[in-house]
């Protein structure tokens, strides 16, 4: 073949693979993002009810300690899963931060032990593990955000609000010493695991992102806007003392001064989870002069936002936590 030819010919191919090539920004970062993260799967932070509770830690490299979001799922405390949640945590990893993904005790009638206030106490001590994480997991301890949609929703406001003299939390047996950043996990993760520890005091949560969580917990059990799935997680108010534990672990409860900035995700047409409760939450964190803020989504109903809207909500996160001084290097 001429040589001339030749090269012509690998000319026009290097050019056209070149064009094939071209990523958008989003499509560049999705291509990059998995050598930006190191994933410690199913890591065992504590068992109880016979079962062994786990979180998903997604440790950004290369870097110094970064900011850290734990997110919680949904399902009124009774149902749902930590795996259902993937799409919710992308934003996080655009952004650069280290995403922390949790599960916890679903209520169940035949087991008592499941059931409120399960949930609030496996969060508290997912809270603490995470606290005692080693400073290989590049975790900012004073950039810890919480936020989860729903009953996921309720349970990052209890870690902000509730004060660890409610007595929640304080039982973490099964913790162990975590597994080294980067471990794959599966069921290895919890067999690379140390020994038991004991854990330290809850960290000092930096801002709550609450999207369109029960702020009242007796309204939605026993109040104008019960919810069948929420009596559940009370045995349908057959749980001992059922409205002593509702105000427990209902963040409206712990309004004060001093509490973490406060951001709300509610749609005003929900029907699940009612907006009035979010104004209220709101109306009560401005009285004490609490940083935050209420984003209403119009016509939105519980979840489910367009995607346009979902834009606009997270816009107006990062300005929220920046305006408090959370997003600097």
């Amino acid at each position: 073949m001429n040589v001339r030819f030749l090269s012509i010919a690998l000319l026009i191919t290097v050019l056209a693979a070149s064009a094939f090539a071209q990523l958008s920004p989003t499509e560049k970062w999705a291509a990059q993002v998995a050598s930006q993260y190191q994933i410690s799967a199913n890591v065992t932070y504590r068992t109880a009810s016979n079962q062994q509770l786990k979180m998903d830690i997604y440790r950004r490299t290369g870097t110094t300690a970064q900011p850290t979001v734990v997110y919680i799922h949904g399902g009124f405390w009774v149902a749902g899963a930590k795996e259902t949640a993937i799409f919710s945590l992308e934003p996080w990893f655009e952004m650069g931060f280290n995403v922390i993904n949790v599960e916890y005790r679903l209520g169940v009638d035949t087991d008592p032990s499941t059931l409120a206030p399960a949930a609030v106490d496996d969060c508290f001590c997912a809270m603490r593990f995470i606290a005692n994480l080693p400073a290989n997991f590049n975790i900012d301890k004073n950039r810890i955000f919480v936020t989860g949609e729903s009953a996921g929703g309720h349970l990052a406001l209890a870690m902000g609000m509730i004060p660890e003299s409610a007595g929640l939390g304080k039982d973490c047996t099964g913790a162990t010493t975590p597994p080294p950043a980067g471990d794959q996990g599966g069921d290895a993760a919890a067999t690379t695991a140390g020994p038991p520890v004991t854990l330290p005091p809850m960290p000092k949560i930096a801002a709550v992102i609450n999207w369109f969580g029960i702020t009242d917990v007796p309204d939605v059990i026993d109040g104008q806007n019960q919810q069948p799935a929420a009596r559940r997680w009370f045995n349908d108010l057959k749980l001992a003392n059922s409205m002593d534990i509702a105000k427990t672990v209902s963040p409206l409860s712990y309004v004060r001064a001093g509490l973490p900035p406060i951001i709300t995700i509610h749609g005003d047409s929900d029907r699940t989870v009612p907006y009035p409760e979010a104004v209220k939450l709101h109306e009560a964190l401005a009285m004490v002069n609490v940083p935050n803020q209420l984003v209403t989504v119009p016509g939105g109903g519980h979840g489910n936002f367009t995607a346009d809207q979902r834009v606009a909500v997270y816009g107006a996160i990062k300005a929220f936590l920046s305006k408090n001084g959370l997003l600097q290097q």
